[in-house]
């Protein structure tokens, strides 16, 4: 299974970005898609747990304390992708972002990861 983060880039503080994932496995086969951040000289973190029904649409399970209420996670089954929506971004959440699937197989669990997006806020 491919991942693919987009949509980072460089905002000021206040703003707001929204990231996209795509996954080269359709959503509905999916079972969650998570987004973490690693800022430099930190380890990866999580940023939200969502998991994905058999519809393909996305319930978000757990956001970090850092980042509730001013992000938001989602899917769009027709575009087959998740969303990392972010608002009131603030210079500590500059990071590089992932997209992390897993993916039911039967007899395993696959684990995916993109290569992230880079998201730097500042003024």
């Amino acid at each position: 299974v491919q991942v693919a983060e987009s949509g980072g880039g460089l905002v000021q503080p206040g703003g707001s970005l929204r990231l996209s994932c795509t996954t080269s496995e359709s959503l509905i086969n999916v079972n969650n898609i998570n987004w973490y951040r690693q800022a430099p000289g930190k380890p990866r973190e999580l940023v939200a747990l969502m998991i994905i029904g058999s519809t393909g649409i996305g319930r978000p399970t757990k956001y970090a304390d850092s980042v509730k209420g001013r992000f938001t996670v989602s899917t769009d089954v027709a575009e087959n992708r998740a969303y990392l929506q972010m608002n009131s971004l603030n210079p500590g959440d500059t990071a590089v972002y992932y997209c992390n699937a897993l993916r039911d197989w039967g007899d395993y669990v696959g684990d995916y990861w993109g290569q992230g997006t880079q998201v730097t806020v500042s003024s």
